[in-house]
């Protein structure tokens, strides 16, 4: 492994090179410019927080309520802020507890480095006390793990970690470490950071001849259309991919995890993708002759039905990760790379373009949404409250700039499809594995990663319940986390495809729920109900004023349905926006 070294020993724990293993996670932490840290103590983690009892001036550790809270705010914090977050757990059940987690950043790419305590190295496998194979358990989950039982190991595994987890398709790594080994007194050298790994290819090679093969099948295209996702944020290109799509005049959609790439209201932007995105670019997928993919991969929940997918078009994929060329959806020209590198590379190649005809075909798209569905949702003039008039008037108050940390279900779909966005890293969510409870602590994590932005946890009824303890973590640290509650008495996807699909047999979608605002107070959170048109406004702006953490539940219709909808087992062009259509 090739290293660089930092200049960090003398500043962080002095000349003395007889140190804990401890001792020297944390210097790993500050060598790292690690700042904020999310965890839970517990009996096989006790030395690391021994260690970093004399280091509270410079690692700030949030003090979480559950470790699933802990992960899922180091998501939020690394999502927002392009950083690593950082976890800490102990052995057993702590360990376990970062599980759906690991699964969610693995899925979505978010890097993490999660350190683990675990038993005495001589108690290992023998069923010990809060002792479980935390590696066997999150090999598949994880980019890397690693478990250390030897103090002399954590410089270099940790810098490892580090590089592994935010290099190429950042993803989670989970470094376990047995008692023994954070006790352990070493000859401590020093850290040294990361720069390559042997085998380990970061970024594959740019090859110019795909460079070219890929502009010219753009520049012949008569109805090129462009789907990106997060891979643009996460390779930090937003300004080269802006250059691309605006020179060659170029249609452009995007995935959940790709929204706030581009603003929103971008005149070459068309919408959103997906079994609940916008009716025009689901269904002129199908329409297009050329589709350029950029940093997305090609998800079932985008795609619906593969073999009647996109099969009249010649597909560009650009990707930093091989493994998802061809994975799902054939492609004509693979452009491996990262595409901070890539498209400027095609950007020099595309002709100036401007596809005025094709546009056309959008508006109309947009048009048939905007009369059949979009008005009455945001603008509805009568009956109770819609999800998307919250959004819209929200959109009204924070011109967009806000961060939008949205759990999952109904309310998630909505508020993608509707939220207004002028800034990237501003849509916060749980795209590839769906995990309710991701909200909460996500927007808690996202505060601490971007304390100058606003930040609004939008969840509904069932999800704001997974991890409600997490508004402890609030009332002791005081994020200035905006906690906006859409509630419709029921676990609403769940209960929107029992009604479309399973003729309304509503089997216990049906969810009580406490008092929100009275549990709110409790943690010492100032709160309020409201189920009246003629209260939103206000309410709204009252939550966003207030100089600290506000909860706001809005009751919602009570059996609404999110539309447009590619039913399962259907293709993106049978995309329906009623369930008449069904």
């Amino acid at each position: 492994m090739e290293t660089v070294e930092q200049n960090t020993l003398e500043n962080n724990i002095g000349k003395t090179h007889n140190v804990s293993g401890s001792l020297a996670v944390i210097d790993a932490l500050l060598s790292e410019d690690i700042t904020t840290v999310f965890g839970y103590p517990g009996g096989a983690i006790m030395p690391i927080y021994d260690a970093l009892y004399d280091f509270n001036d410079s690692l700030n550790h949030i003090l979480v309520r559950h470790e699933q809270g802990a992960i899922h705010a180091a998501q939020g914090y690394a999502r927002v802020s392009g950083k690593t977050g950082v976890v800490f757990a102990t052995s057993g059940p702590g360990a376990t507890n970062l599980v759906t987690g690991l699964a969610d950043a693995q899925i979505d790419s978010t890097p993490l480095v999660c350190i683990t305590g675990q038993v005495f190295a001589h108690l290992l496998g023998t069923d010990a006390f809060q002792e479980t194979d935390v590696i066997n358990i999150t090999t598949p989950i994880t980019k890397w793990n690693y478990q250390v039982t030897d103090a002399n190991e954590i410089p270099e595994v940790l810098a490892k970690a580090f590089f592994i987890a935010s290099s190429g398709r950042p993803g989670p790594v989970l470094i376990d470490i047995t008692k023994n080994a954070q006790l352990q007194l070493f000859d401590y050298k020093g850290y040294r950071q990361c720069v390559h790994v042997r085998s380990y290819r970061a970024e594959p090679i740019v090859r110019n001849e795909y460079i070219e093969q890929a502009a010219k099948l753009i520049n012949e295209a008569k109805k090129p259309f462009v789907i990106f996702g997060q891979g643009v944020i996460l390779g930090n290109a937003e300004k080269e991919f802006l250059a691309f799509i605006e020179k060659a005049g170029l249609p452009t959609a995007w995935t959940i995890m790709g929204m706030s790439a581009i603003p929103t209201n971008h005149p070459l932007g068309v919408g959103m993708l997906g079994m609940h995105g916008n009716y025009g670019p689901n269904y002129l997928t199908n329409e297009c002759d050329v589709l350029i993919a950029v940093g997305m991969r090609f998800d079932d929940r985008v795609t619906g039905r593969l073999d009647k997918y996109a099969k009249q078009a010649k597909v560009v994929h650009l990707d930093i990760d091989p493994a998802e060329i061809d994975k799902n959806v054939a492609t004509t020209v693979a452009v491996w790379g990262n595409c901070k590198e890539t498209l400027p590379l095609l950007t020099a190649l595309v002709e100036e373009k401007t596809h005025t005809e094709w546009f056309k075909e959008f508006d109309i798209k947009k048009e048939k949404e905007t009369t059949q569905l979009i008005t009455k949702e945001l603008n509805p003039t009568e009956g109770e409250l819609t999800m998307g008039e919250v959004l819209n008037v929200l959109n009204e108050l924070t011109n967009g700039e806000a961060v939008i940390v949205t759990d999952v279900g109904q309310h998630q779909m909505v508020a993608c499809r509707y939220a207004k966005q002028t800034k990237s890293r501003s849509n916060i969510t749980s795209g590839g594995l769906g995990t309710m409870g991701f909200a909460l602590p996500a927007a808690i994590g996202a505060k601490f990663g971007a304390p100058e932005r606003e930040v609004i946890a939008i969840m509904g009824d069932g999800g704001a319940q997974m991890n409600i303890q997490e508004l402890g973590t609030i009332m002791q640290f005081k994020p200035n986390v905006k906690i906006l509650i859409l509630n419709n008495s029921f676990l609403g996807m769940v209960r929107q495809w029992q009604e479309l699909f399973h003729k309304k047999r509503y089997s216990f979608t049906d969810i009580q729920s406490p008092n929100f605002v009275t549990l709110a107070s409790a943690y010492n959170i100032a709160g309020k109900q409201i189920s009246k048109r003629e209260e939103l406004k206000a309410s709204l702006k009252e939550m966003l004023d207030h100089p600290e953490s506000y909860l706001l539940e809005v009751a919602v219709l009570h059996e609404d349905n999110v539309f447009p909808m590619v039913p399962q087992g259907k293709g993106v062009a049978e995309i329906v926006l009623s369930k008449e259509e069904i």
